[in-house]
């Protein structure tokens, strides 16, 4: 092929069609919406690894071309403005590695993905060009765009390698147990092996590498629903397993013995290359690593990253393998909205970079994370209609935004999910809860480095506590959630739960009537139900060592909380220890919407601004007082007589509470 022959299949997937990429793209963004609805189908689950075995057979037939670009099908058209995502495979070379997530990053990302054919020996150096040209060409069409490059095992070794050549472009790398670690690989005595291993026994190669690279339990899982019954769990688990193991061999096709062998060569080189030029990626680097790799010490080698690279951080996977994009409990597009990294532009915006959560990711947050907590608080919702009469559910709370919901913040926040739950399950409304700087910007990352509950929080649409970000997502017409206790009702003392710490600020009250919002106060009640408080701040603080790392975090959080500059810089945050009971249940009440739109009077008057600020804080109040009072008249406020009530009638989420 001629050097103009080669570019346009380098931008156009080497399908035979050369037309200009940027001609493509405007039609496409004529065709797309522009956002996506909240409980979106992500698509997740609907292809498994059978998908890629399947795919694979397909595409490795021997055309005699060289490496290029293609754009599966079912990704379909993204959303507006919505940024190039570059995918560079792993051993296989096929490009199917994240058929898994096809669907789901579709709609967000410009997806394309690398093919090496089979008989392909372009040298790594060859691909690095590759990649790099086809980088440069997307930067120069769009230049404040940021551009992904999701890298599996030697992929991640690509992407370094260009990032560490283009410094000055706007990178975001996603890296799944990059191979930069192959030197330390616990399979390095083997390989020696392969290359003298018999033609005919080759056939069984497939069948190791399966097992090294990837779980197969964690594979066949893909696709199972977590809300079926264990018996029907474990029925599709062994049918899946069944259908999956005779596809095995079809990896023989994909990764014959000289390529195999070649491809040994090619990781010895790509890991060499990239390690040599780490102290030139300055790109933003996300790295994804398997505790149970058994093909390279990948835990290791992203603390190794961490240590490295200027802007690095890890997610530890404690159940996968190898091959993490086709395993279950990944679903990578979650994985890039919970760390931050979705953006459409040089630094990730919470208000017009936030995605929606999908179906998927409702029912896996609230099944599997916060299954536990909604299980034992067994939340019943009250609200109260415009004529003042409480009635069951939600029905009292607008529907139409602006609305800022103000209210007390419960012991560590137990509330929180259960309220999230609701109005997504109930009103299909996205909660964009106010929460702590030191969940975005702090060391509140778990040792583990695991996707934790933080993580989750920000995928459901938590955002820093800040005014400007308050303005913005008022001005989008969110419903708000606002808790002007912060911190300090969270991690309350002993003896205080149900008190009210709010500033003497009426800010938020002058906020919501810039923007003619309503203001929706409620109480929630149900922590002593819950938990009990047994240490506290005062207590930590008795405690020697204790003491000294308390105060040591404090100081360490310092720089953080100034950025908000306001009551939050003042907060001291500690863990309180905390023994469960019995689960009793949690409450809670929506007081009568409160309607500012008109009121400029509340923008120009401090006074009008402090009585509506201070008739907010007495409705929350009678709120808490009113549920301390009607839940001892609640006859399934024990978690027995719930359970019971459950399985005999009705699902958790409609067992009655007390009589209005």
């Amino acid at each position: 092929m001629g050097d103009k022959e080669k570019k346009g299949s380098l931008l156009d997937g080497g399908n035979g069609r050369l037309k200009p990429r940027i001609y493509e793209r405007k039609l496409v963004k004529e065709m797309v919406s522009e956002e996506l609805e909240v409980l979106w189908d992500d698509g997740y689950g609907t292809n498994t690894v059978k998908d890629y075995l399947y795919e694979a057979k397909d595409m490795i037939k021997n055309d005699g071309g060289p490496p290029r670009w293609f754009c599966p099908i079912e990704c379909g058209r993204p959303i507006k403005d919505s940024p190039v995502l570059l995918f560079l495979p792993g051993l296989d070379g096929v490009g199917m590695g994240l058929i898994l997530h096809h669907k789901a990053l579709g709609k967000v990302f410009e997806v394309q993905c690398l093919h090496i054919p089979v008989h392909d020996r372009t040298p790594f150096q060859g691909l690095v060009k590759l990649v790099e040209e086809t980088v440069r060409l997307e930067h120069a069409s769009r230049p404040n765009s940021p551009i992904y490059l999701v890298g599996d095992s030697i992929g991640g070794c690509l992407a370094l390698a260009v990032a560490a050549h283009n410094p000055t472009i706007d990178l975001v790398l996603i890296l799944a147990n990059p191979a930069t670690s192959f030197g330390r690989s616990q399979l390095q005595p083997l390989f020696p092996i392969l290359e003298a291993f018999p033609d005919g026994l080759h056939v069984t190669i497939p069948y190791l590498l399966s097992l090294v690279m990837g779980e197969p339990l964690k594979m066949a899982t893909v696709g199972i629903e977590g809300r079926l019954p264990p018996r029907q769990k474990i029925e599709q688990l062994s049918g899946n397993l069944t259908t999956l193991l005779p596809l095995l061999s079809g990896l023989a096709d994909i990764i014959p013995k000289e390529t195999l062998i070649w491809k040994l060569k090619l990781l010895k080189s790509a890991s060499a290359y990239a390690n040599s030029r780490l102290h030139a990626v300055k790109a933003e680097v996300l790295v994804l690593a398997s505790d149970k790799d058994n093909m390279l010490p990948s835990r290791e080698e992203a603390q190794r990253l961490k240590n490295l690279l200027p802007n690095c951080n890890i997610r530890c996977f404690k159940d996968n393998g190898h091959t993490l994009f086709l395993e279950d409990n990944m679903n990578l597009l979650t994985v890039i909205k919970g760390t931050c990294k979705y953006r459409h532009s040089w630094r990730h915006d919470f208000t017009s970079d936030f995605l929606p959560p999908s179906m998927s990711e409702y029912k896996y947050a609230f099944d599997e994370v916060a299954g536990l907590i909604r299980f034992a608080s067994g939340a019943a919702m009250f609200s109260t209609m415009e004529d003042g009469k409480i009635v069951e559910g939600l029905a009292g709370v607008p529907n139409e935004g602006p609305v800022l919901l103000v209210g007390y913040h419960m012991l560590m926040g137990l509330e929180l999910a259960c309220l999230i739950e609701a109005f997504l399950r109930e009103k299909k409304i996205m909660i964009r809860g106010a929460a702590h700087p030191e969940l975005f910007w702090g060391n509140f990352q778990t040792s583990s480095n695991e996707f934790s509950f933080s993580d989750w929080m920000k995928v459901m649409g938590a955002l820093p506590v800040t005014a400007n970000y308050l303005f913005k997502v008022l001005s989008t017409k969110s419903h708000v959630l606002l808790y002007p206790g912060g911190a300090r009702e969270a991690l309350h003392y002993k003896g205080e739960q149900y008190k009210l710490f709010w500033p003497d600020q009426p800010e938020f009250v002058r906020m919501a009537a810039r923007f003619g919002a309503t203001i929706v106060p409620f109480g929630t009640v149900g922590e002593d139900d819950i938990v009990e408080l047994v240490l506290d701040y005062h207590d930590w603080m008795k405690i020697p060592v204790v003491n000294d790392k308390i105060k040591e975090a404090i100081r360490g959080g310092i720089k953080i909380r100034d950025k908000t500059k306001g009551e939050v810089a003042r907060e001291e945050l500690f863990v309180p220890g905390l023994l469960p009971k019995l689960p009793g249940r949690i409450y809670y009440l929506f007081g009568k919407p409160i309607k500012l739109k008109g009121r400029d009077d509340l923008l120009e008057n401090r006074e009008d601004a402090n009585e509506m600020y201070l008739q907010v804080k007495s409705e929350v109040e009678q709120c808490i007082a009113y549920l301390l009072k009607k839940r001892e008249e609640d006859p399934y406020r024990g978690i027995i007589d719930r359970t019971i009530y459950s399985a005999l009638y009705a699902s958790l989420d409609q067992v009655p509470a007390f009589k209005l």
